[in-house]
């Protein structure tokens, strides 16, 4: 057979990318972060197409990486609060500077601890990112999920404190937390916790490159007394292309404890300062030409935007009857959730709010409600990350909030059947998938709602066997 033309292969790509949500436009709120500036997307491009050689495993052959890393470090430090020890790296994302400043983290207390058998904790909000309950599974750690105050997203530091520990390795905050956007109380936190010597890991990944910008996020950095280490992603709010996040670290010996290093086999000496070995260096490229190009007053730019726009925004669902902003958020990220306070009659469900507003050209994250450890629920939600480009279509979008309430007002979503006498309907996993890849859509409404209604770890495996279902070769 012969090989197709390399325009044909183009061709096919572009064909497979027209089911895609648009990841330029600002109809998307959610996944993508459009900085609406064209040139940085085509510097991005090229500087990723000048390593795309490079093997970023050996910064010794390719003194470009270990240069590119020392100017994102340093410009991330400084805008990150960190002092000339504050050291780091580049990752390819959030869940990676996490899962490592968890690894770090573990053997510092395994150091300290020789010969336990005590099974080391992680301390965290319950809204803390699920990287990091992902890393203590990878890790052997037990995570504790703190109770975050259900109507506000808001952590009372005391909550956390009386977690704290002989077993604790790390504890979380958020800036902002992802569900709702709201920053936890990173002073208090990070101050029990240098109290009892306990590192203290600030997940920035979505505040970062934002909250330095922002009008008063008060004090959540690394110049916080206690903070021990951050992580923020360049491909969020950093503008970068996807695959690129930075961890740092105040203490330069806790940094090392996230390298993993071998001589004891024969080939060549291995040194890794992330979880690859072998990598790209083509998202640190991007990243470095973005943040370059961009320096502290781009930042500061592009940020005004964003925080003039998530006003507009916010006061438009503010005006929707039925509908209320979960707590008191900093930085562009709203948790959107129906109002408590209104009749059953004007009470908007924000999962068929999604749908509507979907229908009507804007893509919004449902966020499933959740029961906490100590038995409060945290409502079910709409998630929507306000981004530069936002501003362009404000208009287009508040229309479509606003209208989209409209249809789905008095409407209650959830699991079709009988539900509360635990009788729910589970569809099969490969029946959705198939569905899913004929129609090109997804009823997330009717899937977010199973997640409420079934046990978690039942949810999560039919998860897995719809995404495994999904992704599948052809059996053909």
């Amino acid at each position: 057979m012969t090989p197709p033309e390399p325009e044909e292969i183009l061709a096919r790509l572009d064909a497979y990318r027209q089911a895609d949500a648009p990841t330029h436009g600002g109809r998307v709120l959610s996944y993508v972060y459009d900085s609406g500036l064209a040139e940085l997307d085509e510097l991005a491009a090229a500087a990723a197409a000048r390593v795309q050689a490079v093997n970023a495993l050996d910064p010794t052959t390719f003194p470009s990486v270990a240069q590119l890393q020392a100017d994102v470090v340093a410009f991330a430090r400084d805008v990150l609060g960190g002092g000339p020890e504050t050291s780091g790296a580049v990752t390819s994302g959030g869940t990676e500077s996490i899962l490592l400043a968890v690894l770090a983290a573990r053997k510092r207390w395994r150091e300290r601890h020789p010969g336990s058998t005590t099974t080391p904790r992680v301390v965290a909000p319950s809204t803390a990112h699920a990287a990091f309950h992902k890393a203590a599974h990878y890790l052997g750690l037990d995570l504790v999920p703190v109770p975050v105050d259900p109507a506000g997203g808001t952590l009372p530091a005391a909550r956390v404190v009386e977690h704290l520990d002989e077993a604790t390795a790390l504890v979380v905050a958020s800036a902002p937390a992802y569900p709702h956007g709201v920053v936890d109380p990173v002073a208090q936190i990070a101050g029990a916790a240098a109290e009892r010597d306990i590192p203290c890991h600030v997940d920035a990944c979505v505040g970062g490159f934002v909250l330095p910008w922002w009008p008063e996020a008060g004090a959540w950095d690394l110049s916080v007394p206690g903070v021990t280490s951050i992580s923020a992603d360049l491909h969020k709010f950093g503008y970068a292309p996807k695959g690129a996040s930075v961890l740092l670290f105040a203490d330069p010996a806790l940094d090392r404890a996230r390298y993993y290093a071998l001589t004891d086999w024969p080939g060549y000496p291995v040194v890794n300062p992330t979880a690859l070995g072998s990598r790209s260096a083509m998202s640190l490229a991007a990243a470095w030409a973005v943040l370059t190009r961009l320096g502290t007053q781009g930042y500061a730019d592009l940020t005004d935007r964003v925080v003039r726009t998530t006003a507009v925004v916010r006061e438009v669902v503010d005006g929707i009857r039925g509908l209320r902003v979960l707590g008191d958020p900093v930085g562009p990220l709203l948790a959107v959730v129906a109002d408590p306070e209104a009749d059953h009659a004007d009470r908007v469900d924000p999962h068929a709010w999604a749908g509507a507003v979907a229908r009507r050209g804007f893509v919004l994250q449902g966020q499933p409600g959740m029961t906490q450890t100590d038995g409060t629920t945290i409502p079910r939600s709409t998630h929507l990350t306000i981004t530069p480009v936002t501003s362009g279509v404000a208009g287009e979008l508040a229309a479509a909030l606003v209208a989209g309430a409209e249809d789905v007002r008095g409407q209650t979503g959830g699991v079709p059947g009988s539900a509360a006498q635990g009788e729910v309907p589970v569809p099969d996993p490969a029946d959705l998938a198939r569905q899913a890849r004929e129609t090109g859509e997804l009823d997330l409404a009717s899937v977010l709602a199973l997640i409420e209604a079934l046990p978690r770890e039942r949810s999560a495996a039919l998860l897995v066997d719809f995404l495994a279902e999904f992704t599948a070769a052809p059996r053909d």
